[in-house]
């Protein structure tokens, strides 16, 4: 039998704040953002979310900056990354992240006019490279 292995994740939401972005000591991009994603639920029951860090590299994390904002909705396709670490009270930490290979709009884009609505750009799927 031969090995299967797949980490691929797909989340649709609105992000929690505005992204930042940031550059390595080297000059590549990276912005860091939360995704709250509503839980579903039964009729009447109270909405619930859970909330995800992500991160996209290069093209994708100036694509994120340039089009979302605070309360934007976003769909991400990417996968999971588990970090650990101990902390300064050496205490053992763990995080779980989404690392952003694609990510889409949900909604067009309003017009600046505040008038009709106007076609949003092209979804943008990053190239591994490096």
């Amino acid at each position: 039998m031969a090995n299967f292995n797949l980490n691929k994740v797909i989340l649709g939401g609105r992000l929690t704040s505005d992204p930042e972005l940031k550059q390595t000591e080297s000059g590549i991009s990276v912005v860091s953002f939360s995704v709250a994603v509503n839980r579903r639920t039964k009729p009447g029951e109270e909405q619930k979310a859970d909330f995800f860090n992500v991160t996209a590299w290069r093209q994708t994390a100036d694509f994120v900056t340039r089009y979302f904002r605070k309360g934007s909705s976003i769909c991400v396709v990417g996968t999971l990354q588990n970090s650990t670490w101990t902390d300064q009270n050496n205490q053992k930490r763990y995080a779980t992240e989404v690392v952003a290979d694609e990510v889409s709009f949900v909604e067009k884009k309003q017009d600046s006019t505040g008038g009709a609505f106007q076609a949003a750009p092209a979804p943008y799927s990053a190239t591994p490279s490096d």
